[in-house]
């Protein structure tokens, strides 16, 4: 028995195509053929298998941080309390002969010194999810902005903190135009600068003053502490010969000196101004005392608040002025 072939149709979608296929196509039904190309422009195109790079060094705006910790003097308590002995007069002594009789003499009197203490924290969170795919390290990253913001913010209350739950700055002493003889304890003396919010005249002489009034004991190891826009104003200061009073350092490192000697800048100390006790000079470590009861500890704390990952950052510092000889301040008033 013969087999019957059917000859049948052939589907338009498997006839051959022609070499005008694209544009019969377009004439019959209207349809186009679409070409495609990877490309880096849109995500379904490709973009989505470009990785995204991000520079693993996070650069951040840079806080300054006071430079009152280097020159004042820095001791490690081990709890929260902290008290110092200041003996103020001296022991008086007297002269005799070979057989004359030695009355008693009188006696050192004692104060002492408390600074104030508090606790600086922080506290920031990252989910895990962050640790995890960050593409920099950011518990590193988050230690090290927690140590600069700390130092920042001890740094202004070593300058202006008002003592309560944190040190006290030695902007926040009692001030008297009197000298040390007539001064009563803790308070510090400041000279005035001749003019209200500016340098008089002759603001030079005022400069000189200023160290002067600072006893000799304590000038060995002095410095002056200004921002930097009372050290601009300064460093144009000339002698009468047209020599600058301000000696820039030639060392990397090493400060600049004015009138022998060094200038530290501490942005936390106020803009000339009214009033303003915008220079100090002293002996810091003699005279600014930093008590801290251990260094920044950092604790990590993936279980409190999950998924996130907290870190409790704390520190414990005061301060205060211990020997109100040893700073002397410049006001910017009349007198």
């Amino acid at each position: 028995m013969s087999e019957t072939v059917v000859a049948r149709p052939v589907l338009d979608g498997a006839r051959a195509a022609a070499a005008d296929a694209a544009f019969d196509g377009f004439v019959r039904t209207g349809a186009a053929i679409e070409m495609k190309a990877f490309t880096g422009v849109s995500g379904d195109q490709g973009g989505y298998a470009i990785p995204r790079e991000i520079d693993q060094q996070i650069d951040a705006v840079l806080k300054s941080a006071s430079p009152i910790r280097s020159i004042a003097n820095v001791v490690q308590v081990g709890s929260a309390g902290y008290r110092k002995l200041v003996t103020t007069g001296g022991t008086p002594s007297g002269w005799a002969g070979e057989t004359d009789a030695r009355p008693v003499t009188g006696t050192s009197t004692f104060v002492e010194i408390a600074p104030p203490m508090g606790e600086l924290y922080a506290n920031p969170s990252a989910s895990q999810a962050m640790l995890d795919d960050a593409q920099f390290d950011v518990e590193a990253w988050l230690a090290g902005e927690i140590a600069a913001e700390f130092a920042k913010a001890e740094g202004a209350a070593f300058v202006g903190g008002n003592g309560t739950n944190r040190p006290r700055g030695f902007l926040q002493a009692p001030t008297a135009a009197t000298a040390d003889a007539t001064r009563a304890f803790g308070t510090l003396q400041y000279l005035a600068s001749g003019a209200a919010g500016d340098f008089a005249a002759n603001g030079a002489d005022r400069l000189i003053d200023l160290v002067q009034a600072l006893r000799a004991p304590y000038r060995q190891g002095a410095a002056f502490v200004m921002n930097a826009s009372t050290a601009a104003r300064i460093r144009k200061f000339k002698t009468s010969d047209g020599q600058f009073l301000w000696q820039p350092s030639l060392v990397s490192g090493q400060a600049a000196t004015l009138l022998g000697y060094p200038v530290v800048e501490a942005e936390d100390m106020p803009d000339i101004a009214a009033n303003s006790l915008s220079i100090a000079f002293g002996n810091f470590r003699a005279g600014y005392l930093i008590a801290e009861r251990s260094e920044t500890s950092i604790l990590r704390d993936p279980y409190s608040n999950k998924p996130f990952v907290t870190f409790y950052a704390t520190k414990r510092v005061g301060g205060c002025v211990t020997n109100s000889e040893a700073i002397k301040l410049m006001k910017f008033a009349a007198s």
